[in-house]
């Protein structure tokens, strides 16, 4: 029995997974960028939140106003990963929880939404499609709702956990024209949205002059994470023309918490 006898055996053929075009959580995206003019993403990884703690900090987050959250980490040591992103959705009530995976085991039906990925800014076919056609028949059978993203990893001063795991080469942070190539690609690939990566432990974040090219020549949304410490350095971004801003390990640290509200301040223009 092939692979798709296999699945179509257990689905529905007549429920299909929501679509790009009238995916709910894509919309309401579209919403907050429309309406903020841009968003502030809180990326929460399982391993270092506590799940405990995830009631407090979800509220605290929403009252600090960020607006979507992305669940994720590069490695997975929360054998409970369901339960996880289960407890977030109860916490976050009308504000979309999305994953953001690092692997196929961080997939789960309870999120709104899946970020699928591809790392478009290397030349790994591991990460380019492998991985996507292995977790395709999993996201098929949840019927999750996918948001196609093409993943690029910008140079930023440290070997990131992200490049290492990739095996793949950073985009020169000085090269903002090859960034675009690599967008529009994505783009005219039918990819939903871009994202401008820095990874976690980025000594610099993307820079403004990469993000203000890239997002004057693109339709869809652009995201930018990874390096940004301070509500300046996310208002500079957003200013260039970043939509979204993905902020997630500089909230781990103790007392960070406490200048959410400026980051949403910051990033949120209307």
């Amino acid at each position: 029995m092939t692979i798709c006898n296999s699945l179509s055996s257990g689905v529905n053929r007549k429920s299909n997974p929501i679509t790009m075009a009238d995916g709910k959580t894509y919309q309401k995206l579209l919403r907050i960028r429309e309406e903020k003019g841009a968003g502030f993403i809180l990326l929460l990884d399982p391993d270092k939140l506590p799940v405990p703690r995830i009631q407090n900090s979800i509220e605290h987050a929403i009252e600090s106003g960020v607006d979507v959250f992305f669940i994720g980490g590069s490695f997975l040591l929360n054998r409970q990963f369901d339960g996880f992103v289960q407890e977030v959705k109860r916490a976050a009530g009308e504000h979309p929880v999305i994953l953001f995976p690092g692997s196929l085991h961080q997939i789960s039906p309870f999120a709104d939404a899946l970020l699928f990925l591809s790392v478009i800014s290397g030349r790994n076919p591991e990460h380019l499609i492998g991985s996507q056609v292995t977790a395709a028949p999993l996201v098929w059978k949840m019927q999750l709702e996918t948001i196609s993203c093409g993943y690029m990893l910008i140079e930023s001063g440290a070997l990131t956990s992200a490049q290492f795991l990739s095996n793949s080469f950073p985009i020169p942070r000085s090269k903002p024209e090859i960034a675009l190539a690599h967008a529009l690609a994505g783009q005219f690939l039918g990819m939903q949205s871009i994202y401008l990566e820095a990874g976690s432990g980025a000594k610099w974040p993307v820079p403004a002059e990469m993000i203000s090219l890239v997002s004057r020549h693109i339709r869809i949304p652009l995201m930018a994470g990874g390096g940004i410490r301070s509500p300046r350095e996310a208002e500079e971004r957003v200013n260039a023309g970043a939509h979204f801003i993905v902020v997630g390990n500089y909230f781990e640290t103790e007392g960070s918490a406490s200048l959410m509200k400026e980051f949403a301040a910051a990033i949120h223009r209307r």
